[in-house]
């Protein structure tokens, strides 16, 4: 529990603390903080699967262990935490956007310029705090296909998940008891199981309806971005201060 406090804290802590936003961000970083607290329960079945690992053979045996290696010839545990990092550099990417969009607003408000229409002041919106600057969609083509670009890369790396939790990690816990062919010589054949394989895979059912969940989101937030500004035609809007 304190890992996952130590890992929502920076989260929420940039998620709270910005001088410029956008629309769906406090969603996008809440879908992250289910992420982090979803991978740290899925991942406790897994804590101890050398153990949950057995063959008829003696436990600690060169064989079990190269039987082990063959049966899991993928990574499990470490391919979420890549895909997990991933998904926050997809966050990220949209974040120095935004800041970029903010630097070059700051620099031409000095000269009372208009800035392409990326931002506008939050003032002009309803229960905002004051300074708090926010991407105009409306007036700024490129934020909006940069945006929709952040989100298909953000649902395609779910879907890749999706294929790891189903192809890679699933299969090799619905064999039961599996015969173990062994190319060590001296190591005979033989049977050997994963205990506890209920709640592993309970794990893997969890964080595969989490990810089908984000990638439902992002598909119905792109049509919106789609028809809501895209299909409309775009006006041009100044910053207002």
């Amino acid at each position: 529990m304190a890992a996952i406090v130590t890992g929502l804290i920076p989260i929420l802590r940039t998620a709270v603390d910005t001088t410029t936003t956008y629309k769906g961000r406090t969603l996008w970083f809440g879908f992250l903080c289910i992420r982090l607290v979803t991978l740290f329960v899925a991942e406790m079945p897994w804590f101890k699967l050398n153990s949950d690992f057995s063959c008829v053979v003696t436990k600690d045996s060169v064989c079990t262990r190269a039987c082990f290696n063959q049966h899991f010839d993928k990574p499990m545990v470490m391919a979420w935490n890549y895909i997990f990092i991933l998904l926050i550099l997809s966050v990220l990417l949209m974040e120095l956007f935004t800041a970029h969009v903010h630097s070059a607003f700051e620099k031409s408000s000095g000269e009372k310029k208009e800035c392409q229409g990326e931002l506008k002041n939050s003032s002009d919106l309803v229960n905002n705090t004051a300074g708090v600057m926010m991407l105009d969609m409306h007036g700024s083509r490129n934020a909006v296909l940069f945006y929709l670009f952040n989100i298909a890369v953000r649902v395609l790396v779910e879907i890749w998940f999706v294929y790891v939790l189903l192809y890679w990690n699933l299969p090799k816990l619905n064999q039961g008891v599996f015969i173990c062919k062994s190319y060590i010589t001296g190591c005979p054949d033989q049977e050997c199981l994963v205990s506890g394989s209920a709640e592993k895979c309970m794990s893997i059912y969890a964080l595969m309806s989490i990810s089908v969940l984000v990638i439902i989101s992002h598909c119905v937030f792109c049509v919106h971005l789609i028809s809501h500004y895209l299909c409309n035609c775009f006006t041009t809007n100044s910053y207002s201060v």
